[in-house]
């Protein structure tokens, strides 16, 4: 890690221990800090991939020997803390005994073109996190969250993301005007209206890229949002519930651009 070794921190008051309680434990945090807590391995492990450096790392104390070898180089400054108090800054059941600190990377614009994902006000932690996860796994390059969708570099977010953020261009608290900056057809999805999307893919009219619209648990898509939309569609649904959770329906609808785009090529 540093050519220093690391510091030993024993006391709750630290400030940096008062930190990272905060970001772990406040999903809003990480905007008025300017940085972000990656709790376990999986995710460290994503941002380096990604190229991320962070800027601290903490270990408690019992996986700090094993892990010395493992994390060497991968932050500019490393902390070694009893396991009891990691655990307090924890807001799991079962802490992991390591994480990162990074910056909260700068805030991206709208790139014009690119095949994008809209989040409107989307509340659920998890649900961003699986949709996140979608996004990156189908090949869409931005999430667009419009204001009132949950923090997206929130802990509970980027624990569901999996590592997803990393390969994202986020951009948060959008105005829906923005949207006209893509220049891509808007799909917004509905339980109720427009085209069946097997029917879409089976006429080949699904457009790609585009920018699909994910609307509220429990609103659906803005009627401001459909007003703009250029497309409206739904999913088949033979079992007779009344609507799926967002989440399935963002997986289903970004593998479907993502097999239209692949037949394409």
């Amino acid at each position: 890690m540093s050519e220093a070794g690391p510091t030993h921190i024993n006391s709750r008051d630290n400030p940096l221990l008062k930190e990272l309680r905060r970001l772990a434990q406040d999903p809003g945090a990480y905007r008025r800090v300017g940085r972000i807590w990656l709790e376990g391995d999986h995710l460290c492990r994503a941002a380096l991939v990604r190229g991320l450096r962070a800027s601290t790392a903490v270990f408690a104390e019992s996986a700090w020997t094993q892990a010395e070898a493992e994390w060497a180089g991968s932050a500019a400054r490393t902390v070694v803390v009893p396991d009891a108090l990691l655990r307090e800054v924890s807001g799991l059941e079962s802490p992991a005994p390591m994480g990162f600190v990074i910056d909260l990377p700068e805030a991206p614009t709208v790139r014009p073109g690119a095949a994008a994902v809209v989040l409107d006000r989307l509340q659920d932690a998890g649900n961003v996190g699986s949709v996140l996860r979608s996004a990156a796994a189908f090949g869409f390059e931005q999430v667009i969250a419009l204001k009132g969708t949950a923090a997206l570099w929130s802990p509970k977010v980027l624990r569901a993301g999996m590592g997803a953020h990393f390969g994202l261009r986020l951009i948060e608290a959008a105005l829906p005007e923005q949207l006209d900056g893509l220049g891509l057809p808007l799909l917004a999805t509905s339980s109720h209206q427009g085209q069946w999307l097997h029917e879409a893919q089976a006429e080949r009219s699904l457009p790609h890229p585009c920018a699909w619209l994910l609307g509220h648990e429990g609103q659906g898509v803005s009627a401001e949002l459909q007003q703009r939309a250029t497309h409206s569609i739904r999913i088949v649904q033979p079992g007779g519930e009344e609507s799926l959770n967002v989440a399935a329906a963002a997986a289903i609808c970004l593998h479907a651009s993502a097999a239209m785009a692949a037949t394409s090529r």
